[in-house]
């Protein structure tokens, strides 16, 4: 028997693999024609893909919705709000025999019924294989909407068709940031009003030092050291606030110096600023005279408006204590209706307000003119405090543009530094005044003594607690201890004494 090649070995299983016998070939023929079927029928899918610029295309569904469009062209139903019609499926049934039967009678009936009434279902994915098709739409109508025979395209429309406007876009309005325009406004207002009020303060302060305190004006003639420094090149004026300067000057006979303190208005201050809109209120001036201790007498007196004059003898411990209101003298002159004299005595009130102060100052008709800015003057040897003897002015400033206005104001200082220190009492006057100053001191030191005494009862008083609480702190038999201890030393105290002597 002849051997066979060994090529034919394993050929011969291969062959029989590609190649089918006799009644196989039948069955082959089938497999291989629904392989390449299946293969070309994917390759259409994907090429049939709608791209994002076209609306979706789905197999199976073109001839339904053409004839829904053609019988409702007139109607505004669209066929995204509408839901979806009963899937066409194809069957995959072979035999040998031949091709699938087809079922073209069924088909047809199912399509007629479809074009005539659309019947929603429960749900729209209900048919649909969501891994087969894609760019389904997602938005589910609200209500379902039946479509009989008798309907018309116009009662469709109305039922069907709901304007789906897109949601309008959130204008930028400054309604919504009132809050935050405002903060910043007013910080930015803060800011300026800040600066421009600083300025003005100070530019209110400098004119008044170049009025007053600057060469040959009224206090260069009348003291010899200006200024806060020593040196030549000291600056006048001491700033310790944004309102708040001081000025000094030293140098002059029957006082030891003079501070000056203008207390302007918080310009600086916006909230301040509209606070004055509302109340009004006056930059003032404040001079302060410390007299030396032998060069002033006994007196304490004051000019004020009346109202403030009442309400500085209220206050003041001086002109409660020593002065009382005097009223105007018949056979001379006197001040203004507007003002009030406070005096020791009616000698004191009529020397130091003189015929000249009257014409200049504190007449009617001088009066007339610098009544508003004049507040008050106290002149006392009893004031609160360190310096006793010493004389007080109180003046309102004027703008930056008129501070000559209030020359004659300031003229009052070095007139009453002289005034004062040059007077002296007559002697049944000044028996009042020691003998009210001697009744005035008793009192002060009764006060002294009860309240010295006030504190060490005080003092007495916590030292007592103190020990009481350490007492209560301490054991049965500490406290046994200490009472033992008392008792002997109350025996001991009750003992009589004996002196003893040495016998010689």
């Amino acid at each position: 028997m002849a051997k066979r090649p060994t090529t034919s070995l394993w050929i011969s299983p291969l062959s029989s693999l590609f190649l089918p016998r006799g009644g196989d070939t039948l069955w082959f023929a089938l497999a291989l024609l629904s392989f390449f079927s299946l293969l070309l029928h994917e390759i259409s899918l994907s090429a049939a893909s709608p791209s994002p610029q076209q609306p979706p295309h789905f197999e199976g569904f073109g001839d339904e919705l053409e004839e829904l469009e053609d019988s409702l062209s007139d109607s505004t139903i669209q066929l995204t709000d509408l839901p979806p019609s009963p899937s066409l499926t194809q069957s995959d049934s072979q035999t040998h025999h031949g091709p699938p039967e087809t079922q073209s009678s069924d088909q047809s009936s199912q399509l007629s019924d479809s074009s005539s009434r659309i019947s929603p279902k429960p749900s729209q994915f209900e048919y649909w294989d969501e891994d087969e098709f894609e760019g389904l739409p997602i938005d589910l109508p609200s209500e379902p909407v039946e479509i009989t025979e008798t309907a018309t395209p116009s009662s469709v429309s109305e039922a069907t068709s709901e304007p789906t406007s897109p949601k309008p876009a959130v204008a930028f309005t400054w309604r919504s940031y009132i809050v935050e325009v405002v903060c910043i406004s007013f910080l930015i207002s803060f800011l300026i009003n800040y600066f421009t009020g600083k300025r003005e303060n100070e530019n209110l302060a400098l004119s008044w030092a170049a009025k007053f305190a600057t060469k040959d004006s009224i206090f260069e003639k009348n003291f010899s050291l200006l200024g806060v420094g020593e040196g030549d090149d000291s600056p006048l004026l001491l700033k310790e606030g944004q309102n708040v300067f001081k000025f000094y000057a030293s140098g002059r006979r029957y006082c030891q110096g003079l501070l000056a303190t203008m207390e302007l208005k918080s310009r600086h201050d916006l909230i301040a600023r509209i606070y004055n809109m509302v109340i009004p209120c006056k930059d003032e001036i404040t001079f302060e005279v410390y007299m030396n201790e032998d060069a002033m007498d006994h007196v304490v007196l004051a000019v004020a408006k009346k109202k403030a004059a009442k309400g500085m003898h209220k206050e003041m411990a001086d002109l409660q204590g020593f002065a009382s209101l005097m009223s105007p003298p018949s056979n001379r002159k006197w001040v203004s209706e507007d003002l009030t004299v406070i005096s020791e005595s009616k000698e004191v009130s009529s020397d130091l307000i003189t015929e000249s102060v009257l014409d200049q100052v504190f007449g009617e008709k001088a009066f007339e003119k610098l009544g508003k800015a004049f507040f008050s003057m106290h002149i006392s040897d009893q004031h609160y405090g360190t310096h006793k003897k010493k004389l007080v002015f109180k003046f309102a400033l004027p703008d930056a543009n008129h501070m000559a206005d209030m020359t004659r104001l300031v003229a009052l200082v070095p007139y009453y530094i002289d005034l004062v220190g040059r007077y002296k009492l007559s002697s049944q006057a000044r028996s009042k005044t020691d003998a009210a100053r001697v009744k005035a001191a008793q009192e002060a030191f009764k006060e002294l003594q009860s309240a010295r005494q006030e504190a060490l009862q005080k003092k007495k008083a916590e030292k007592k607690k103190m020990v009481e609480e350490a007492e209560a702190k301490l054991s049965a038999e500490a406290i046994r201890k200490r009472e033992t201890k008392e008792r002997a030393r109350q025996m001991k105290k009750g003992m009589p004494k004996i002196k003893m002597t040495r016998a010689h």
